[in-house]
Order: C-alpha cells, then structure tokens, then sequence
C-alpha cells in the first residue's frame, strides 16, 4: 500500500529538483500552476528556498525609461504603443540625451542599480540608433549604474555596437509561447526575437527577456515560455502581468488572481532557478496587497513607473521590502542602505 505524499512536502521536493539543477516533469509544473489556495504559502517557502540559495535576501530596483514612446509600425495586441492601438498616450521621439540623463540621475537617486532604456518600434533608424550609443556613453560616464537596452528587434552588427558602446543588457521579450505568438502578434515571428537574442548573446552582453501574462494564454503556454527561456540560458527575466489598457485588442483580458500570479512566479523560479526574476509590468495591478509575497519568488522588481502607465510610488517599494525583511542591492550585488 501506498502512502500519497502531502502536498506540502511535494513543493519542497520540487524546490530540491530545482536546486540541483534538474528539470521539473511537465506533470510537476501543471501541478504548481493548478495547485489550490490552500497551498499557495507552502509553494512559496518551496520558491523561497530556491531563491535565497542564488540571492540571498536581496533585492535589486530597476528604473524604466520610456525613451520613445508610441507611433510603432508592430501590431502587438497587448500594447498600447503600436499601430493598431486607440488608447490615450503621450506620443514623442527619442528624448534629447539631457533628458535621458536626467533620468539617469533620478533613477541612481531611487537606489536603482539598473537603468532600463527603452525605446517603440520594431527596429531603431539609424539615426536613433546612433544618438541612443552616444546618450548610453554619457550615461556611463556620469552615473554608477548598469544600463539595459531595449530597442526592439537587432540585427548582429548593431549588438555588437551596444556592447562597444558599454551596455551592460538589452532587453527582448519572448513575450509568450511560440504556439501562442501569433494570437498576440503577426508582424514579427518568435523566431524573429529568439534570433534577436542569439545576437545579444553573440555579442557578449547580458540577455534580459521574459514575457507577459495574463493575455488568454494557457497553462501549457505559460510552461512553454519558461522552458523556452531556461533553453535560450536568459539570465534576467522580467515577468509582466498583462495591464487591459482601453483602446487596445486585449483591453477585456482581466481575469488574473493575485494567488494565479504568485503561483507563476513559483513555477518561474522552480524552471529558472538562478535567473535573476524581476517582477515587472502590472506588479501593483495585479499582486495589489500581496505584492510583498511576490518577493519569496522573484528577486527584482521596478521602481517608479512602467512604460505608458504608472507605478507604485518609490517610498512605497523601499517600505515593503523592509517590511519584508529583505535589502536593497547596488548593481554590483552588494547590500546598501534603504
């Protein structure tokens, strides 16, 4: 006679897999993804495990700059930058690079050790491409802080320019599933933006790439995102949950739970387990009073506001990771004061 083993000790169980390097069954993840509440604390102290084994109880701030905002020729259903969006935003070309380092400077007052630079479009004119090099230079030379790219698709000879040019990480999602990809885009293939990648890591720069939940997908693509991403060896993974902004093809996609997302990010840093995990776009729409849970997964987050939509004020963020018990790091891992 057999005896079934609790749950509880099945999320630890998990966790050991994970820590060893091992990959879970498909049958493992379903179970994380499908587990019920009453099992969300226990798969979170199994998460927990994993995460402080890689990082300890530090936690890294971000700052996201919205470089160039809207009039992109893709047609991402999820965004309200692209072509086919109706949604109310601020529309502008590249910021001049004194407003790039002022941001620069707000972002290193945050305690950010990573300044995001992001710009609409599928791929940046070479003019933009050439001012984007010279603002990462002046950034450089001015502030302490690791800078991340994110300017859409990339052929080699320009990754190889943003690593001589000093950046530390370009950004580019894989978004979603490559069976899913082209419910949410048929501009651009998966293809396209895993090619992208290849030539990051070419390069010799830093990956960051991650996706977006919460856009009709199912629990096999959620599985398939991350598996994708444990293959590609990303090192840093922004995980968004979907904000529904009106005038945007997915603007009725509302059906996320604060425990669904929690469990994500579980099942996250059990297939990724020392990737740097960063919860990203719709933390504070989605996670709401449970936020500081989300931590026990994911390592990262963003301090201050998204690309089109407002974050949870900075004050905020520094309080609830001391709540938590956890501590700020600088970009070179180290703890600092909050």
């Amino acid at each position: 006679m057999t005896t079934a083993v609790p749950m509880t000790d099945r999320w630890q169980a998990m966790a050991d897999i994970a820590l060893a390097g091992d990959l879970l069954s498909r049958d493992q993840a379903r179970a994380v993804l499908r587990a019920p509440d009453t099992e969300l604390l226990a798969q979170l102290a199994a998460a927990y495990r994993v995460r402080h084994y890689y990082w300890g109880n530090r936690v890294r701030l971000h700052y996201l700059l919205n470089a160039q905002s809207g009039l992109c020729p893709e047609d991402c259903h999820y965004c309200s930058q692209s072509k086919i969006s109706t949604a109310e935003i601020e529309k502008y070309p590249l910021l001049s690079q004194e407003k790039i380092l002022a941001a620069a400077e707000r972002a290193a007052a945050l305690k950010a050790g990573t300044f995001c630079m992001v710009i609409s479009g599928r791929s940046p004119s070479e003019k933009v491409f050439e001012q984007v090099l010279a603002a990462v230079k002046a950034v450089k030379e001015r502030y302490d802080l690791k800078i991340c790219a994110c300017l859409g698709l990339l052929s080699a000879a320009q990754t190889q320019q943003l690593a001589a040019a000093g950046v530390d990480r370009v950004n580019h999602n894989l978004n979603t599933s490559p069976n899913y990809h082209s419910e949410i885009c048929t501009t651009h293939t998966f293809g396209d933006r895993t090619q992208t990648l290849n030539h990051i890591k070419a390069a010799g720069i830093t990956t960051c790439s991650g996706g977006i939940l919460g856009m009709g997908e199912s629990d096999e693509d959620v599985i398939d995102l991350a598996l994708a991403l444990r293959q590609m060896e990303v090192t840093s993974v922004p995980v968004n949950f979907l904000i529904p902004i009106a005038g945007t093809p997915f603007a009725a996609h509302d059906h996320l739970t604060p425990r669904q997302c929690l469990r994500i990010l579980t099942l996250f840093r059990f297939l990724l387990p020392h990737q740097e995990i960063r919860i990203a776009g719709g933390r504070e729409v989605h996670l709401r009073s449970l936020q500081p849970l989300g931590l026990y997964a994911a390592n990262s987050i963003f301090v201050g506001d998204y690309l089109t939509t407002a974050g949870q004020a900075p004050h905020q963020d520094w309080q609830m990771i001391a709540d938590a018990g956890f501590v700020l790091e600088d970009a070179e891992g180290r703890a600092i004061a909050p």
